[in-house]
């Protein structure tokens, strides 16, 4: 135990250091704002209704730009964007210990390999809570602005509502980026990891759903598919079913307690998959 909580402590003050780490985070942050908060309010200060696309009125668009529709904009933009760049930040942390030679240097030395590694995605884990914890301050914040700015009152989301939405994008963030550690690992290296896991969540995934939609047996497979589980699990969350316009990524194949299952068996199986995986491989 000890030998884990030194290996965490020691794995978040590298990356609380490493400019990638805050790079990967700063650009979740301009993207949160941007597709929950700016297109939107751009679009409701010139009129201009096109971007919102689904017949939305100014006085709809405006609500949900304040405070009483954060757990919906905290989330909508998590199975695609936020996905993909957790991904990332996961390879980066696995894949470039490979490339430094710090993994080799501590499988050799010391502690055990399972400490390490452990140690490592629970760091992971922490700046994942992190992240969604910056989000929702960083929305409530701007959507007490837009309120303020336009004499709206403050009516703010029921505690559950909105205890629910951060526990569902945190689940799919976390398993976003334990499935880029696990492709950091596989790899030995953070390029490749990063363009797999790149092209299969934005690329293959939305393939195979489209050809599932042709082939039963196809469409079946995909319903286990990571991306399908996290956008079904937001699309629940966000009653996807009642406004199919929603941000790519959010979807409504699965039912949201299937969803949630298979985040969940993602969430503990590739942590596992992990340590296995560097317990009976080489270090060369």
């Amino acid at each position: 135990m000890n030998d884990l909580l030194d290996s965490t402590r020691a794995e978040l003050l590298r990356l609380r250091k490493w400019p990638a780490v805050w790079v990967t985070i700063g650009a979740w942050a301009a993207m949160s704002l941007m597709f929950g908060y700016l297109f939107n309010y751009l679009a409701y200060k010139t009129g201009d209704l096109s971007f919102s696309g689904d017949g939305q009125t100014r006085s709809e668009l405006l609500l949900e730009l304040l405070p009483g529709s954060i757990p919906d904009v905290l989330v909508q933009g998590m199975p695609m964007f936020g996905g993909a760049l957790a991904m990332v930040l996961g390879a980066i942390v696995a894949g470039n210990g490979y490339g430094w030679g710090t993994w080799k240097t501590l499988f050799t030395q010391g502690p055990s390999r399972t400490s390490s590694v452990a140690g490592s995605m629970l760091a992971l884990i922490v700046i994942v809570v992190g992240v969604v914890a910056m989000t929702l301050v960083l929305m409530t914040g701007v959507s007490l602005v837009i309120a303020s700015a336009e004499s709206q009152p403050m009516d703010w989301p029921s505690v559950g509502a909105l205890a629910e939405s951060a526990a569902g994008g945190l689940l799919v963030l976390e398993m976003w980026a334990l499935m880029g550690y696990a492709l950091g690992t596989l790899a030995r290296g953070p390029a490749l990891a990063v363009g797999l896991g790149l092209v299969w969540a934005l690329v293959v995934e939305n393939l195979l759903r489209g050809v599932g939609a042709l082939l039963g047996p196809i469409e079946t497979a995909t319903h286990v598919l990571p991306g399908t589980a996290g956008g079904s699990l937001i699309g629940a969350l966000l009653d996807v079913g009642a406004n199919p316009n929603q941000t790519p990524g959010v979807l409504d194949t699965v039912a949201g307690g299937q969803a949630l299952l298979t985040v969940l068996v993602y969430a503990v199986a590739l942590p596992a998959i992990v340590v296995l995986l560097v317990r009976r491989r080489d270090v060369t």
